[in-house]
């Protein structure tokens, strides 16, 4: 098998393509690489990443073999380890080519994905036994798309979420597949329940979970959001206004107390006069009074009631009387 000579060996370099301007993972290249190749009784490959799919898996049966052989520190076991590194680097860039939908487009996001994929390389190389006669990409693989994986979903979240949930989370998503064919409709959160042997509570805390994976930018136009007087503006500005029914909500936590303190009477004729809406007529007949003294009745109860409300609250407020 021909294995280009002419060029010193590189186990990695910082301006390689697939790893753009990030530091390098792998150790600097030493000049007695040619001697450490000798020594280890195996050729000098130059370009290891250049090496055809073919001839790289035959290859690295016969590193992967002397690899085991070799003392841990020494540089020829750093010159083995470093080619099988660069030589099947292919199937790092074949799982990163499954998950680039997901990054965001950007160089930087790819070479991070390209990053993590060559740590899984890396540790499948560190346990790989080619005694038991396995082909290196089947355990390669999982290793690969496993720290992949493990890197979307400690950094793709919007918001810290638990493990726990992330994980429910996907669940989830499988499960409002399957059951959506299967169903015919939407599946309910009992269906869910149902399906993952879950309690409802469970399930409901995965699906606000869910909420955290993303988040919106405030400068987004409301419209997005949904409609109404506030459409046309940002959500910065939406978010900053004051809520109408702050005031009356204040209103009401401040005249709750003063209206305990009232009597028996004066709540009663302020239920039927704002509560059933009566007329001051039929309020009188009902208590036996006139008219005329549920007028005054009524008018001195609600000034009383409106200075109290704007006075500073008493230290110890007592019981009024009619």
């Amino acid at each position: 098998m021909p294995v280009p000579a002419h060029h010193s060996h590189t186990a990695d370099t910082a301006t390689d393509s697939s790893f753009g301007h990030r530091p390098p993972l792998l150790p600097a290249p030493r000049s007695s690489g040619r001697a450490a190749a000798r020594e280890a009784g195996l050729p000098r490959i130059d370009e290891p990443r250049e090496v055809a799919p073919a001839d790289a898996r035959e290859l690295s049966r016969v590193f992967f073999v002397r690899l085991r052989e070799l003392a841990e520190g020494t540089p020829e076991r750093q010159y083995v380890r470093n080619t099988l590194i660069e030589m099947n680097a292919s199937l790092v860039q074949y799982a990163v080519r499954r998950f680039r939908g997901r990054a965001d487009g950007a160089a930087g996001d790819v070479d991070d994905l390209v990053q993590v994929g060559t740590i899984g390389l890396i540790k499948a190389i560190d346990r790989f036994d080619p005694a038991r006669e396995n082909e290196f990409a089947t355990l390669a693989m999982p290793y690969i798309t496993g720290e992949i994986k493990r890197h979307f979903r400690d950094t793709a979240w919007a918001v810290h979420v638990p493990r726990r949930l992330q994980e429910l989370r996907i669940d989830i998503a499988k499960a409002k597949e399957e059951l959506t064919v299967l169903l015919d409709r939407s599946p309910t959160v009992r269906d869910l329940a149902a399906h993952l042997d879950l309690s409802d509570e469970q399930v409901i805390e995965g699906l606000v979970a869910a909420n955290g994976h993303t988040s919106g930018s405030l400068d987004a136009p409301h419209a997005e959001h949904g409609d109404g007087p506030a459409e046309g503006h940002t959500l910065a500005e939406v978010l900053g206004e004051e809520e109408p029914a702050l005031e009356l909500v204040e209103d009401v936590q401040t005249l709750a107390p003063l209206l305990e303190r009232l009597s028996d009477r004066e709540r009663t004729m302020l239920r039927m006069r704002f509560g059933e809406e009566l007329t001051q007529a039929q309020i009188g007949a009902a208590l036996g009074i006139s008219q005329m003294q549920v007028s005054r009745l009524l008018t001195r109860l609600l000034a009383h009631l409106r200075t109290s409300m704007l006075a500073d609250p008493e230290p110890e407020p007592g019981r009024r009387t009619a």
